[in-house]
């Protein structure tokens, strides 16, 4: 759905609809995101084991995020995007204690550090004008708290774990504006950080959400779906006698694409005959001040008190190329031509991601997959396809492919090019191609006996075996028995835009199965990788170049397909420069 449709349908009946604010919500009002806490967690983890000093906005650069990364990883700490990440680091670092989780965000939440955004102010504006009743958050911050004070020179009190019950009563008696805490508030006792925590949410405050949704829409803002007990809560909602009578929408920002489980909450939202629709929105303050400008009953004072801010537009200038030493090299390849076309599926029944993935994984080498809202594009040969759908099949048309540096949904054309790239790469090659569940794709050496020299290049840099069994690989307490864990040389592929050029990025790795076992191999990877210094790192770099292009040669255009035929339409075809990007000193 467009933002523009959202905006006449939510001012046409504003109180029609409830509010779940995530921490996108507070972000613009200078509060840090969940992903932004997490990475400070993992910063002070790191210090604190290897003797370092990162500041706070030294995090926010690329490389310390992949050594922090690594190291974490290394040590059997979840993979980036886990649904364990947030609650594991907590309990890493501040234990069971709620009394440190409380201390630690009150500093890094305190009202010094918020300055209200026009998109807190519009939310405390339409609370205190009655356009919104009823708000759900999985904040612990007191920002709404404070935009209402500002606007209205009222007091908000929130509902949270401590006093729960309440809150269904003040629903019950209309005792609004209502606005519940269901992970707690770091000024109180009670706090959702800790696994345990988020297994499940507070009986009474989900009731509260549920009775609130049977009666009204639901506007989700902010908010990532990460967390496996919300997402629960939502779905019972679904179950119950009325979910969302006037539609549930979700607002996510654009240019990033809409994750798995979203599009399945939708998705089933639909299957129960509720207007469910996916909004894709510039920012938070964006959306705030478009509802707004589009209220027509709104008090002029609180009008002028919204609008204290107004955007301009900044233009910074690149800086000038370098042309002088020291030359770097990167692990970047530049993509010069991208496929234009895939075929669009049309089903009777619709098939979510999960379905799509077990097809590809039955089907390996044959079928590439995506989902562009509701519609499912795909590559592969059209005898696959019906055989695959079958009688679920209604057509399969030809599908243009917008430029991806233009179009808003480019991050989830890039996933499905690089899906195909990597298919590309193994082809008639002894390799394996996987995506974790953090959706990270890695080219992995095969066992396979059929090499014909194709990893040569990589078995002369290395000197030695590049696949095997990890030894002497310990037990834990979850896993007591002892079984074989396997290793082989790996290359993690990713694709990045930078000045409105494509590239595909190339880290060499090592890669353990199965993967709960890599915890438990951190000595053999650190032994393995030990001396992988700059120039042993630019050998396998290059290595991996020549396997996966065929060719060492320093400036080539390579042509690159997913399969042995096929139209344009069926076969996704790329040309790669086999010379890798470098960067020169600017003065």
């Amino acid at each position: 759905m467009d933002k523009s449709e959202l905006t006449r349908i939510y001012c046409a009946r504003p109180q029609n609809f409830s509010w779940f604010l995530g921490a996108g919500a507070s972000s613009s009002a200078g509060l840090p995101t969940a992903n932004a806490i997490l990475w400070d967690l993992k910063r002070q983890y790191y210090c604190s084991q290897e003797n370092q000093e990162i500041l706070r906005h030294d995090i926010e650069n690329d490389a310390i995020q992949t050594r922090i990364q690594t190291f974490m990883e290394s040590r059997g700490f979840p993979s980036q995007f886990d649904d364990n990440e947030y609650s594991t680091y907590f309990e890493k670092i501040f234990g069971n204690s709620k009394e440190r989780q409380r201390a630690y965000l009150k500093k890094i939440l305190s009202e010094d550090h918020v300055s209200l955004s026009v998109g807190s102010r519009v939310i405390g504006a339409l609370m205190l004008s009655e356009h919104i009743r009823t708000i759900f958050t999985t904040n612990f911050d007191s920002v709404l708290e404070k935009a209402y004070a500002e606007l209205g020179c009222l007091s908000l009190s929130p509902f949270h774990l401590e006093g729960a019950r309440s809150s269904i009563h003040a629903l019950n008696n209309e005792e609004f504006p209502i606005y519940v805490k269901l992970h707690g508030d770091f000024r109180y006792e009670n706090l959702k950080n800790l696994a345990s925590d988020l297994q499940g949410q507070n009986q009474d405050l989900s009731q509260c959400l549920i009775n609130a949704s049977n009666r009204s829409g639901l506007i989700v803002v902010g908010y990532s779906g990460r967390d496996t007990s919300i997402m629960n809560l939502f779905r019972r909602t679904l179950d119950s006698e009325n979910p969302f009578p006037h539609g549930l929408f979700w607002t996510g920002i654009e240019k990033k694409p809409m994750k798995p489980q979203i599009s399945e909450l939708l998705e089933l939202a639909r299957s129960k005959d509720v207007n469910a629709e996916y909004v894709m929105i510039e920012t938070f303050d964006a959306l705030m001040l478009r509802l707004w400008r589009n209220i027509e009953d709104k008090p002029s004072h609180m009008d002028a008190q919204v609008r204290k801010t107004a955007v301009s537009q900044v233009s910074i200038s690149l800086p000038p190329h370098g042309n002088s030493s020291p030359i770097i090299r990167m692990n970047a390849l530049p993509v010069l031509s991208t496929p234009q076309k895939c075929f669009k599926l049309s089903l009777r029944s619709p098939m979510t991601w999960r379905q799509l993935w077990e097809i590809q994984r039955l089907n390996p080498g044959k079928l590439i997959f995506t989902k562009m809202h509701s519609e499912i594009w795909c590559w592969g040969m059209k005898k696959h396809i019906k055989q695959v759908f079958s009688d679920n099949l209604i057509s399969m048309t030809s599908n243009e492919i917008p430029l991806i540096f233009s179009d808003d949904t480019h991050l989830i054309i890039r996933r499905f090019f690089r899906d195909a790239i990597c298919e590309a790469f193994i082809h008639n090659k002894p390799l394996i191609s996987r995506v974790t569940r953090s959706k990270k794709a890695f080219l992995i050496v095969d066992e396979s006996p059929n090499d014909n020299g194709v990893l040569s290049p990589l078995i002369n840099t290395i000197g030695g075996p590049i696949f095997g069994y990890v030894p002497n690989v310990p037990v834990d307490d979850q896993h007591p028995n002892s079984k074989p864990v396997q290793w082989a040389e790996a290359v993690q592929v990713s694709l990045d835009i930078k000045n409105e050029t494509l590239w595909i990025l190339l880290n060499p790795c090592i890669w353990i199965w199965p993967p709960r076992a890599r915890k438990l191999s951190v000595d053999f990877i650190q032994s393995r990788c030990r001396n992988r210094y700059n120039h042993t790192f630019n050998d396998i770099l290059n290595a991996w170049v020549k396997i996966i292009l065929g060719t060492d040669a320093k400036n080539m255009t390579v042509k690159i397909s997913a399969y042995n035929e096929g139209s344009d339409v069926e076969n996704p075809s790329f040309c790669v420069g086999s010379r890798t990007a470098y960067s020169k000193k600017t003065t």
